[in-house]
């Protein structure tokens, strides 16, 4: 039987057209964030399973490719639960290894400390167009920074970066966990019942305020509760400005809302408003929830409306480090959707700017061992020169052969015979 040549289901190979367009992107993402002082950093792609598993990391930990023991630690004739064959599984994505290396690593680190960390992370997710079981994911964070300083950076530098890869008018939507608990508290539904409700809140995109108000009502929740909660968010519909926005509701909930988390989201709002450097909207949503029930203050979501969709997104987790040491540490961060902006450049017909002049030398078959060498060394002085010089031999359909080096982006073709 034939061995399988395609690759596992929601998984890809990548061609070499995109990836020219994946190292640029990379390149241009690291220098814009080492300018903002980012560290790189690298974790494996493995983990703990209870690291995983935690209940930190929302519907993604129902997503986790496991990992069997291994050797004379697995013993299925024996097993009775999953824990008896899993100890490790695959990183779903890059904010739990980070918490747990910043636990093992900080007697070595700075304070704060500005983490920069690319690589894949795996879902068991079901495949579609845009999104895969292995992808990459691009994450900074900043920890030890308890001020909103670490929401203006990650804010900066992330919109910085998603502007000087060619993408305008894209919005940062904003948010504060402790916002959407006061509007639920202020509504009448008790505390335990909040990641219900933020569950369905967070669909309102997709079924809207009628769809979410049918939601509750299933789920058992008082009417009054419902249309008082709802009647929030309509009356917020148009003050997608933040210092308006987050005004209304700091009036309209009184008590319940804790006057710093108005306060806080103004400050970013103003700082980021004064300085950006990107052409960006930051807009107030009080429906963004963002799934990880990780978060415990601001969160925030790249949107971009030309396009349909989000292309990232991120928050303040300030409990997480705590679960490994005891001690809790301030982290805030932010992680671009890598893979949906590399499948917007290669729809748009993307070209990577300033790429160095390609040349293809074709030598032929039954070329002489003696003018090889001349040919190799013609190659490498234009190497030393700067260009990419690729040396290959003739193929029998030349013509074919030449138009796929031309489809690479090899702009010029040298033919070397043996004319003896």
């Amino acid at each position: 039987m034939a061995l399988a040549k395609k690759p596992v289901n929601g998984m890809k190979d990548i061609l070499p057209e995109e990836m020219q367009i994946r190292d640029y992107v990379m390149n241009v993402i690291k220098d814009t964030y080492r300018s903002f002082g980012f560290t790189p950093i690298e974790t494996p792609c493995m983990e703990n399973i209870g690291n995983l598993s935690n209940k930190q990391g929302g519907e993604n930990e129902k997503l986790i490719f496991k990992v069997l023991k291994r050797g004379e630690k697995l013993k299925l004739e024996t097993a009775q639960t999953e824990n008896d064959v899993v100890d490790y599984g695959m990183r779903y994505d890059l904010t739990v290894p980070l918490a747990r290396f910043y636990s093992n690593n900080s007697n070595n680190l700075p304070a704060p400390f500005k983490a920069l960390q690319m690589g894949n992370v795996w879902r068991a997710d079901r495949p579609q167009r845009g999104r895969y079981r292995q992808f990459m994911q691009c994450d900074i964070d900043i920890l030890g920074e308890p001020s909103n300083l670490a929401e203006i950076e990650l804010i900066l530098a992330t919109t910085t970066t998603i502007g000087r890869l060619g993408f305008k008018n894209f919005q940062i939507r904003i948010n504060e966990r402790r916002i959407l608990k006061a509007m639920a508290a202020y509504s009448g539904f008790s505390e335990d019942s909040y990641d219900t409700v933020f569950i369905i809140l967070d669909k309102m995109d997709k079924i809207g305020l009628n769809g979410v108000a049918e939601e509750l009502e299933k789920s058992g929740f008082e009417k009054a509760s419902i249309e008082k909660y709802l009647e929030l968010f309509q009356n917020i519909q148009g003050k997608e400005d933040v210092a308006e926005g987050v005004s209304y509701l700091a009036e309209k909930l009184g008590n319940f809302l804790e006057k710093d988390a108005a306060d806080n989201l103004k400050e970013i709002a103003a700082c980021i408003n004064d300085t950006k450097e990107a052409e960006f909207d930051l807009v107030f949503d009080p429906t963004l929830v963002r799934g990880m029930s990780y978060y415990t203050g601001t969160i925030f979501e790249i949107a971009m409306p030309e396009f349909g969709g989000s292309c990232g997104g991120g928050g303040r987790y300030d409990k997480m480090i705590g679960k490994f040491t005891g001690n809790d540490v301030p982290a805030c961060g932010f992680s671009i959707g890598f893979e949906r902006i590399i499948l917007l450049l290669l729809e748009s017909g993307f070209q990577v700017p300033g790429q160095s002049e390609r040349i293809v030398y074709l030598i032929e078959k039954n070329y002489p061992g003696e003018k090889l060498a001349q040919v190799i060394a013609q190659a490498q002085e234009q190497r030393k020169a700067g260009k990419q010089v690729l040396v290959a031999r003739m193929n029998k359909n030349k013509k074919f052969q030449k138009e796929k080096l031309t489809a690479e982006g090899y702009t010029e073709i040298k033919e070397f015979f043996n004319r003896e």
